[in-house]
């Protein structure tokens, strides 16, 4: 699934298929400006910060069991959001720091290190990546993504596969190649 904010004509939390199918609100009330995403992996939920608001909410991939975390004038200065243990990790815009707060209460905010110009923040760490199975996009004996000529997006599923081309090119009738 592909997570993301939208913050136009209605605010909301959506996620969709990898190839843009299936697109469903997940959270599209009491959402203003949501311009930071997290997710966890493992349990299955959504973190967002809304700048607007200034809150920090947290639902599960169904938009379920939504919960603010926290809230107040220093988020309006927060950016990029990560997820890691019992922690959310973020960018303060306003004195360039990276702030660490419990993802459980929003307590325990502490400050960790000063950045030059961070907009943004990932954390990478083996536990955060989740085992991959063999999936629709695995090369062919050809060497290309799930036989497609271009790009393989997965679908509905990890066995299935929507191909695409790049710009300036059209998929061809047999669904795998770009012309």
């Amino acid at each position: 699934k592909l997570f993301f904010t939208d913050y136009g004509n209605a605010a909301k939390v959506e996620r969709c298929d990898m190839d843009g199918m299936n697109r469903t609100w997940i959270v599209d009330s009491k959402i203003e400006q949501p311009t930071a995403l997290a997710l966890d992996l493992i349990n299955k939920y959504v973190y967002w910060l809304d700048i607007y608001l200034e809150s920090v909410e947290v639902v599960d991939y169904q938009g379920r069991r939504r919960q603010t975390i926290t809230k107040g004038r220093q988020i309006r200065h927060l950016c990029g959001l990560a997820v890691f243990e019992n922690y959310l990790y973020t960018i303060n815009s306003d004195n360039l720091s990276i702030l660490r707060i419990n993802r459980y209460n929003g307590t325990d905010v502490q400050a960790l290190a000063r950045l030059d110009n961070a907009k943004e923040i990932r954390v990478y760490q083996k536990r955060t990546q989740a085992a991959v199975r063999s999936h629709a996009c695995e090369a062919d004996p050809y060497g290309m993504p799930g036989g497609c000529s271009h790009i393989c997006l997965l679908s509905s599923s990890y066995k299935a596969r929507t191909c695409r081309c790049r710009t300036g090119f059209i998929l061809g009738s047999d669904g795998r190649s770009c012309k």
